[in-house]
């Protein structure tokens, strides 16, 4: 991961690339709604402590995808700005139906 991006729609090609893993991408978008969860119940009860555990809970998900099937390292060292809108973007694209076609049109032979 040497490159650097100038912005954030010249990224995500290669963040979808770091996440050609199905298993993987399931296990980000469990880390992301148990945030979303957590930050209700957080809110919700006053117990705003809870909102320290967003980050276990998000980035343990995502990185358990990316250290067991991926086998690479998360884009969250490197770009965590963008990593971490990476992560939602990409819900949303799943959500929306639109993942599919943008993992279609990455290179099928990336070079690491």
């Amino acid at each position: 991961m040497d490159k650097r991006f100038s912005s954030f729609d010249e990224f995500y090609p290669f963040y979808l690339g770091e996440h050609r893993d199905r298993r993987c991408r399931i296990l980000h978008y469990v880390g992301s709604a148990l945030v979303l969860l957590m930050a209700g119940i957080a809110v919700a009860s006053g117990k705003y402590l809870l909102l320290l555990s967003l980050p276990v809970i998000g980035y343990g998900f995502a990185w358990a995808g990316h250290f067991g099937f991926e086998k690479n390292r998360p884009a969250t060292f490197q770009y965590p700005f963008y990593s971490l809108l990476g992560d939602w973007v990409m819900l949303k694209d799943a959500v929306t139906g639109e993942l599919d076609s943008k993992l279609k049109q990455l290179d099928p032979h990336p070079k690491r």
